[in-house]
């Protein structure tokens, strides 16, 4: 699977932890940077980049890293098709993806530590979409906005 990554100054700190779980599951990187720490970059610009990957499903999935995550949720979000949160706990990362079908995980480089990305990264990229007929009721409800 190919899993694009975006991280800003506030979450360039686990870019290569991050980096490395991705690898580790046998999964390929699409990095959309940084490519080095600058304090004055900007979250939107990895944040889309990201976003865009995954919505023309050049990628399956996205982890955009910034200093608290929200940023880089509200950002990815604006693109057609993205599904995208913060997760901060092991039950949202892998609830978020197998329920509501989650296609970008949001995580705040200022509010955990490397084991705890870690552990996010691992459950958001092993978890699977239900496909149960509730969870499909209730994406169908929001893709139709998409569609608006």
């Amino acid at each position: 699977m190919k899993v694009a990554v975006g991280f800003d100054h506030g979450g360039y700190n686990l870019k290569e932890i991050i980096c490395e779980v991705i690898k580790a599951s046998g999964n390929e990187v699409v990095d959309k940077g940084a490519y080095r720490l600058d304090a004055d970059d900007d979250y939107p610009d990895f944040a889309l980049k990201v976003a865009e990957e995954v919505s023309s499903c050049n990628v399956s999935k996205g982890i955009i890293v910034c200093g608290s995550g929200v940023g880089a949720s509200i950002a990815a979000n604006k693109i057609k098709g993205v599904r995208a949160s913060v997760c901060h706990d092991l039950y949202s990362a892998q609830q978020g993806v197998e329920h509501d079908d989650m296609n970008v995980l949001c995580l705040g480089g200022r509010i955990i530590d490397e084991p705890n990305a870690s552990m996010l990264v691992k459950a958001f990229l092993s978890a699977r979409f239900s496909g149960e007929d509730r969870h499909l009721r209730r994406l169908n409800k929001i893709n139709e906005v998409d569609h608006q």
